[in-house]
């Protein structure tokens, strides 16, 4: 499971200047192509090795297609609405990352995981379909691919405080992924539904009600207070987690799902506001290479977190977890304060 993660840390920088020199569409078009042929092999795997190649050929077509699709969206928006724009974009992924393991789950226990790849064949030729129709803009500045050293000027602005503060958040949200459900498990809660219902919409309704906030009140004027909401929601299990380590009764299922609240509600601005602040010094030319780098920055975090705060669960518990937690997003928090204006 973990190569879907791995390929897109490695790739997404790399295919960033491909995208720029060759055009978002046929990267979008690979990406479909990619995703038809993995669920093709997992209906047809007759044992568990292929399923990694499988994963692994998801990350790629995550990567082509992600990265293509998120520039593409840049391209059509002016920097004045920008911030709004990718909030809203961010809301179809949330939408399908709600709704997906809802159907997915009913098509497993109706039919059987082959009509589950089958469907997901289906799904991505749909893609495809809505990607032939698009148009790009005509560009004349079409920049050669410069290999190596082109990878190299992208990975010296993976330390721009921007790129930093991804992988920060990024790590928050895996670290939460990874381990509330075994958490909330050990306190007796079973109707883990609702942390994910809230996560994806408070998320969703912050993005709808509140993003134009990224371009009118500026992209640092949401950042910053919602990196501290983040680290007050991880603060909320550490709590909960004291509390309950010494035998006090405490409400489980509502702290779980406040923290669901304050991180989706933090997500739901901090994402598309660290895009549109890395674009906003973004060169046209070099658009998805950047974007290709904030993502793998990201997947960085979510990955690493995962793997680093597993060990500190595993030896010293959920409290040290979630207070260790708590204290890494609050230097994160810390460093966000000094972010720099976007450009006008």
């Amino acid at each position: 499971m973990g190569l879907y993660s791995g390929v897109g840390i490695v790739c997404q920088p790399l295919i960033g200047p491909w995208i720029d020199a060759i055009g978002k569409k046929p990267f979008m078009l690979l990406g479909v192509a990619l995703l038809a042929l993995s669920a093709l092999l997992a209906l047809t795997a007759p044992a568990v090795g292929l399923l990694a190649l499988v994963r692994a050929l998801q990350g790629l077509a995550y990567s082509a297609f992600f990265v293509a699709n998120f520039s593409y969206v840049i391209d059509l928006i002016p920097p004045s609405r920008r911030g709004w724009a990718l909030g809203i974009y961010g809301v179809s992924g949330l939408a399908s990352t709600a709704v997906a393991p809802l159907v997915g789950e009913w098509v497993i226990r109706r039919f059987g995981f082959r009509p589950l790849f089958g469907f997901a064949i289906v799904l991505a030729i749909a893609a495809g379909v809505l990607v032939l129709p698009t148009r790009e803009r005509p560009r004349t500045d079409l920049p050669p691919v410069q290999g190596w050293e082109s990878l190299r000027e992208g990975l010296r602005g993976m330390w721009e405080r921007q790129m930093v503060l991804g992988l920060f958040f990024g790590l928050g949200s895996g670290t939460l992924f990874a381990f509330l459900p075994t958490f909330a498990e050990s306190l007796g809660v079973r109707t883990l539904a609702i942390f994910y219902t809230a996560y994806a919409g408070a998320a969703m309704v912050v993005r709808v009600a509140g993003g134009r906030l990224i371009d009118t009140r500026g992209r640092r004027a949401v950042i910053v207070p919602s990196m501290f909401v983040q680290a007050g929601g991880a603060a909320v299990l550490a709590a909960l987690a004291f509390l309950t380590g010494r035998g006090v009764a405490a409400p489980a299922l509502v702290l779980v799902t406040v923290t669901g609240l304050a991180s989706g509600g933090a997500h739901g601005f901090v994402y598309p506001g660290l895009a549109a602040l890395v674009t906003d010094y973004a060169p046209a030319a070099r658009r998805a290479a950047i974007i290709g780098v904030f993502s793998a920055m990201w997947l960085v975090g979510q990955t690493g977190g995962a793997v680093a705060f597993g060990y500190v669960a595993h030896h010293l518990g959920y409290t040290p977890t979630w207070t260790a937690l708590t204290l890494v997003l609050l230097i994160g928090a810390v460093l966000s304060v000094e972010l720099p204006a976007e450009k006008r």
